[in-house]
């Protein structure tokens, strides 16, 4: 076989998401695309808020632009206005040196496990979690091991505590989550930490949490507790792909706690791997989101897709929790194979991702970054598919 064979399986596993764009395109080209309901990719629709668009322009009309490397870990200036930010966010005192800017959160979790992982250590993360997750684990040679939640999606930290061994490098967490929507507590993370303070010192090894938070600003009600004000071992990764509406344009950071222990030294060894991994993250795009620390896309329209969308669902007699953030829907499957069912659905034309690839099966994610048509006009189909069962 002509690739390495560590790559067959995750060959094989992109083959899937392959061959869910390709149906989708070929269900949009005999029955038009407003006869499908696609709810499969995570992908933001709301426009970027408008500052960004003329920071843009005032980057690219800018005499003093320049399109060369930056510094590895990013510009000095635009990791002070991040620093400065989440200092404010965290309340917590963050400097410079703590900031690394990526390409992406998928950037920065390369980075940090990179940094922290060695080959056939643990990788522990409550499920579900974000298919993602097993490439990043991949990439950095480590075990990508999974703990259970609650019934409401929630950390289970006795799950947790019972999960953890002497292999266990980093606890990965996601909140608000994908694919469930679920935002942790404070008390939550509070407990969590007390799990690996008891967990570090029971293997003379510490264990660092890390937050991948790129939905932090894509929530409901209230706000994202911080974990940099429950557990001092932890580090943040996020991107501006959600709040900004910033996808395809690939730029994130991670910031590492200042009391994490061996902080410094964590933070050069990610900057490392980042300059191994891309050199450093898109240079304009790093000038553009310094300008634009704690503007948001408008969280409204994604709040009112949630309300219609859990309405039609409920009305067509699915379960689900409401999420709290992010722009994901997680019902249970009406029959136990999620994978079964998502071919009924497709019947209807509508397309979703099986619970089973985010570790959950059973249950079916159903993204609605999609124009309100794509949602309502699919309500008739979710009830003729569970009537069909």
């Amino acid at each position: 076989m002509p690739i390495a064979d560590k790559m067959v399986k995750m060959v094989d596993g992109m083959a899937m998401v392959k061959k869910m764009f390709e149906e989708g395109a070929r269900l949009r080209a005999k029955h038009g695309q407003e006869n499908v309901f696609d709810f499969s990719l995570g992908n933001p629709d709301v426009p970027p808020p408008p500052e960004f668009k003329k920071v843009l322009r005032e980057l690219v009309n800018s005499e003093t632009l320049n399109h060369g490397y930056t510094p590895n870990p990013g510009h000095p200036q635009v990791r002070q206005a991040v620093a400065q930010y989440l200092s404010g966010e965290h309340d917590i005192e963050l400097t410079p040196d703590l900031i690394l800017m990526t390409v992406g959160a998928a950037g920065a979790l390369n980075a940090v496990f990179g940094a922290l992982v060695n080959p056939g250590e643990e990788i522990l993360t409550p499920s579900p979690y974000f298919i993602g997750y097993d490439h990043y684990a991949f990439m950095a040679n480590a075990v990508l091991k999974t703990a259970p939640t609650d019934s409401n999606f929630h950390l289970d930290t006795a799950a947790i505590e019972a999960a953890i061994t002497e292999k266990t490098r980093v606890m990965l967490i996601n909140s608000p989550n994908n694919p469930t929507g679920a935002v942790y507590s404070a008390e939550e993370l509070a407990d969590l930490a007390q799990v690996l303070d008891r967990a570090s010192q029971k293997f003379g090894r510490r264990i660092y949490l890390v937050s991948d938070e790129p939905y932090r600003k894509i929530i409901y009600e209230g706000s994202v507790p911080s974990v940099f004000q429950a557990y001092p071992h932890s580090i943040v990764v996020s991107s501006y792909s959600k709040e900004l509406s910033l996808a395809g344009e690939r730029i994130g950071y991670l910031a590492v706690h200042p009391d994490a222990e061996d902080a410094g030294l964590v933070s050069g060894a990610a900057i490392v791997v980042n300059t191994m991994l891309c050199v450093n993250a898109p240079n304009m795009l790093q000038l553009a989101v310094a300008r634009l620390q704690g503007i948001t896309v408008d969280v409204s329209i994604y709040k009112r897709r949630r309300d219609m969308f859990c309405q039609g669902l409920a009305d067509a007699g699915y379960e689900f929790n409401i999420p709290q953030g992010a722009f994901y829907l997680f019902p249970k499957s009406p029959i136990p194979d999620d994978v079964k069912f998502l071919s009924i659905l497709k019947d209807e034309l509508i397309l979703a991702v099986p619970g089973v690839g985010f570790g959950a099966p059973g249950y079916f994610r159903l993204s609605y970054a999609v124009p309100d048509a794509t949602i309502t006009g699919s309500f008739e189909g979710f009830k003729r598919a569970r009537e069909r069962i």
